[in-house]
């Protein structure tokens, strides 16, 4: 009896020490992410990025995604509501991370249409038609043209616009940020600098809250 007692001591002991082990190496990870980030600030937003809301709001969302990717496309108009609940407060910046294979193509005729004052318009498209143009977890450009026809771009101008050297640089210089943020999967989100403690919408409105907070308290 003394023996099972000891033996049972000891399995609890073991699991409040895995359990005190994992809390610890969760928040070291996160503690990690967030001076990453502070240290990385310039890589977070670049003068080019696409961004829309309120410039003055003193919520920032940095959200680094692939239209390609499933989940960016779920978690658009979550991100959308988030912004209409609280009105003026949060604005957003996109960073490109075409991760898919062919996104790359894409993510240029997205910049070549934020040229022409129609980022949103294109994203919303694009997210729209997804399962026409992603085939096999792979971009498809050639069918990527029609669902744009109604938004009012010149397309000859994109055609051209997408192949030259400034959008090159700015899609290059978008994929290097996310490996310096190391975004390795998308869409990864930053609110005022700090990244998501793990994936998640909750996670995501929860950081959102805490901002919304510290300014109004500032």
């Amino acid at each position: 009896m003394k023996q099972k007692s000891i033996f049972t001591v000891a399995a609890v002991l073991l699991i409040a020490a895995f359990v005190a082990g994992a809390f610890f190496y969760k928040n070291q990870k996160t503690e990690q992410a967030a001076q990453l980030a502070a240290k990385n600030q310039v890589a977070l937003v670049r003068p080019h990025s696409p961004t829309f809301g309120n410039a003055d709001a003193p919520v920032h969302i940095v959200e680094f995604l692939d239209p390609a990717c499933g989940t960016c496309r779920d978690f658009y108009p979550m991100v959308k509501n988030l912004m209409a609940a609280h009105p003026g407060k949060i604005r957003v910046s996109v960073r490109y991370a075409p991760f898919h294979p062919g996104s790359d193509q894409v993510v240029k005729v997205m910049e070549a249409a934020h040229q022409q004052g129609k980022f949103q318009p294109t994203l919303e498209a694009l997210f729209a038609s997804q399962p026409v143009w992603v085939q096999n977890h792979t971009a498809q450009l050639d069918l990527i043209w029609s669902p744009l026809a109604s938004l009012g771009l010149d397309m000859a101008r994109i055609r051209n616009d997408m192949n030259s050297p400034e959008i090159d640089r700015i899609v290059a210089q978008d994929l290097a940020d996310a490996k310096t943020m190391n975004v390795t999967m998308t869409p990864e989100f930053f609110v005022n600098g700090k990244p998501l403690p793990s994936f998640g919408f909750e996670q995501l409105q929860t950081l959102v809250d805490e901002a919304l907070v510290n300014a109004n308290t500032k």
